[in-house]
């Protein structure tokens, strides 16, 4: 469940050229906080494809050495970020295999995101970067999924809902993607 000041409503809104200067905001603001810790940090989700329909909502992807939770959440916690408790945001299944992760939120009243935080060179790392990749790659499978994704807001406006639908939609579109990633030599940065 979001916290209590997030909306539980879902609009996806048209790509907004903000977005990237939203997200090198974060990222300075998350490797003064995280210092060497943080092996890569990454604008991943659909706000980092130019083009592609999206929530209003910055992903984050913080590639780490290894999930340490307790220097983590310290160090998040110094910038006032608050750590997600929800279970599928403590783990998640990529290629068919299951990651520990950590999501955080940022400080009441800032702009909206979700920090990612992965274990670097971890297959839900790749994952995020492949979904990203793919999608500034090929027009066609980005419009698709703009518009799918603002049709399901439309009929699913519920936050909970919508994941979950996604959620299986994203397996069929990650398919066409690792086809993709095969054909053209791709490997994750």
């Amino acid at each position: 469940m979001p916290f209590p000041d997030e909306s539980v409503g879902v609009t996806v809104v048209s790509y907004r050229p903000e977005w990237p200067a939203a997200f090198e905001t974060l990222a300075a603001q998350i490797r003064a906080s995280l210092g060497g810790y943080a092996a890569a940090v990454d604008h991943v989700g659909s706000t980092s494809v130019p083009g592609l329909a999206a929530k209003d909502c910055i992903d984050v992807q913080v590639r780490v050495p290894s999930i340490d939770e307790d220097r983590l959440v310290e160090l998040f916690d110094g910038i006032g970020f608050r750590g997600r408790p929800e279970p599928w945001n403590r783990a998640e299944v990529a290629g068919g295999r299951e990651y520990r992760k950590l999501v955080f939120a940022p400080p009441v009243g800032a702009r909206t995101a979700n920090v990612h935080v992965r274990e670097h060179g971890g297959g839900n790392a790749r994952f995020a970067l492949l979904f990203r990749d793919y999608l500034r790659s090929d027009g066609d499978s980005r419009r698709a999924w703009g518009a799918f994704k603002q049709r399901l807001a439309v009929s699913v406006p519920n936050l909970l809902d919508y994941g979950q639908i996604k959620s299986h939609a994203t397996e069929i579109l990650m398919a066409a993607a690792e086809r993709w990633a095969a054909d053209a030599g791709w490997r994750a940065s």
